[in-house]
C-alpha cells in the first residue's frame, strides 16, 4: 500500500490543489491528513488562497481514500462539512511490519510521547517542519507543512511505501529519505 502523509494545509485551495494533484500523479491508495485541514488559526498568517469551502469540496471528492486525525485548529463543526471522519485524535497504521502512530502532535509528540513500542513510528505534524530523528529505540517522523511551512522549510509531504519514507516538495522532488530497517 502506498501512502502519502500531509499536515497543516489551513484552509489554503491553492496548496491543497497541487498537494492533489501530486496524490494523483504519485498513484497513492490513500491520504493520510495529519490535521489543521480547514483553519489558519490564530499563531499563522492567512495562507495562500486561504478558501476552507474550496478544500471542502476538493477533499469531500476523495473521501472515501482520506484517513484523517483532528489538529488543534480542527473543530467539531468540521465534522459537518467534512464527508469523512476528522475528529480521532490518532491512528494506528500496521504497514509492511511497521507499527506508526499517525497524530497532528499538539498533544502526543516527542516530549509526550505515546504508549508505543520499539522500534514504532511517531508520526505528527503541527510543528510545520520536517523531522525525522532517533528517539531511544523509536523514530519521530514529520512531513512538515503543506501550506505554511517553518524555519525555512518547503511546501511538502510524506510518501510511505515498502518500508520506505520520502520526503518531498510539492513539485515531487525528493528532499530526504528514510528506510525503515
Amino acid at each position: 500500500m502506498k501512502i502519502m502523509a500531509a499536515a497543516d494545509i489551513h484552509g489554503s485551495a491553492y496548496y491543497c490543489r497541487k498537494l492533489l494533484e501530486r496524490y494523483e500523479q504519485e498513484k497513492c491508495d490513500k491520504l493520510l491528513l495529519l490535521g489543521d485541514v480547514l483553519y489558519h488559526g490564530p499563531r499563522n498568517d492567512l495562507p495562500k488562497e486561504y478558501a476552507p469551502k474550496e478544500v471542502i469540496s476538493m477533499l469531500n471528492g476523495i473521501k472515501n481514500e482520506i484517513l484523517c486525525v483532528r489538529g488543534n485548529c480542527d473543530t467539531e463543526v468540521d465534522k459537518m462539512v467534512l464527508e469523512f471522519p476528522i475528529l480521532a485524535e490518532y491512528i494506528l497504521l500496521y504497514l509492511d511490519g511497521i507499527t506508526i502512530f499517525a497524530t497532528h502532535g499538539h498533544k502526543f509528540n516527542k516530549n509526550f510521547m505515546p504508549n508505543i513500542g520499539e522500534n514504532e513510528v511517531l508520526l505528527h505534524g503541527h510543528t510545520h517542519v520536517p523531522v525525522c530523528e532517533n528517539l531511544g529505540k523509536n523514530l519521530y517522523m514529520n512531513p512538515g507543512s503543506v501550506s505554511i511551512p517553518k524555519e525555512g522549510s518547503h511546501h511538502g509531504y510524506m510518501i510511505i511505501e515498502d518500508g520506505v519514507f520520502e520526503w518531498k516538495n510539492l513539485d515531487g522532488e525528493r528532499k530526504q529519505e528514510y528506510r525503515f530497517r
